[in-house]
């Protein structure tokens, strides 16, 4: 098959690889490097693609391959509350990380794409593959995320159909627990707002009617995270939200995972992004990654223009 033809073919199928991949590494910088390497291979292949399986199951294949061998070169990425326990002390300051940790990063995802893999986007979902074993996390996201037969996936994988469902019960069971998919969705747009108003606010009991009983609070690079609604708010209120206005919120789109994602702001300079995990309920999880270097990725500036209702600002 002529090599000419491969973006006709394989181009409109770049973000679902790109999103694969994502969910395989953990990371959207190595998913896209991942990326690269697929489409490379596959372009350097094209001629000898047969057609005995769909392009989307071949990519698929390619992919899962180049991540796999990924994952043998680098250490497991992870959140916060992959570290450890959640702290009870909320009155001391959050403890760093150790400077090598991998984090889960989050991806930009178009609003227009998130609807209907919302689910299999969550931060919380991407980051509990990360606890599984790479083949059976690959069984996972091949069977349950692509949705390719048991046969096809174990083809991919080099292996029988026995063991890939087997690999999946085990992989399904840990994930049910660590990321169990969220009570039924509402509309967020409201709430995010009420959210965003009060953390400007810095207004602790408006924040308490938005969260959940057992939200939890994740701040990467800190290793510190925080479990229940007086913990998550008891740490806001003695070490973030100490002032009125001390931070500028900003709604982003593209968003982070297809879910709510605020830019947070520090007299105009970019301080940290804000991904929620909403569910009829209110707010489930807060992850802060105090990492302003992210907001570009987000299509956000590093520093936000004069203005009179900028923190910090001098009228």
């Amino acid at each position: 098959m002529s090599v000419d033809g491969f973006a006709e073919v394989a181009g409109p199928l770049r973000r679902e690889i790109l999103t694969h991949c994502y969910r395989m590494v953990g990371s959207a910088a190595d998913a896209e490097d991942a990326v690269q390497e697929t489409f490379l291979r596959a372009w350097r292949g094209f001629d000898r693609f047969e057609g005995r399986s769909s392009m989307r199951t071949w990519l698929h294949q390619i992919a899962t391959n180049v991540c796999l061998r990924f994952l043998e070169q680098r250490e497991k990425r992870a959140l916060p509350s992959g570290l450890g326990s959640a702290s009870a002390d909320w009155l001391s300051r959050a403890r760093p990380a150790p400077a090598e940790t991998r984090w889960v990063s989050p991806l930009p995802v178009d609003p227009a794409e998130a609807v209907g893999m919302r689910q299999k986007t969550r931060l919380a979902f991407v980051a509990a593959l990360q606890h599984l074993p790479p083949r059976q996390r690959a069984a996972l996201i091949l069977r349950d995320v692509a949705e390719l037969p048991a046969d096809e996936v174990a083809a991919i994988l080099g292996t029988s159909t026995i063991a890939v469902n087997s690999a999946l019960l085990r992989a399904r069971e840990r994930i049910s627990r660590e990321a169990p998919d969220p009570d039924e969705m509402r509309e967020s747009g409201p709430e995010v707002a009420r959210y965003a108003d009060a953390f400007e606010r810095a207004d602790i009991s408006a924040l308490a009617a938005i969260l959940r009983d057992d939200v939890t609070l994740e701040m990467p690079p800190h290793a510190t995270w925080f479990a229940g609604r007086e913990a998550v708010l008891g740490f806001l209120g003695t070490h973030v939200l100490t002032e009125k206005h001390r931070f500028a919120v900003r709604s982003v789109t593209p968003t982070a995972n297809g879910q709510p994602t605020l830019a947070l702001y520090a007299h105009g300079e970019a301080h940290a992004l804000q991904v929620l995990d909403l569910d009829r309920g209110g707010v489930r999880r807060i992850h802060i990654f105090l990492m302003p270097e992210m907001l570009p990725m987000f299509g956000q500036p590093v520093n936000l223009p004069p203005g009179p209702d900028l923190p910090g600002h001098d009228s």
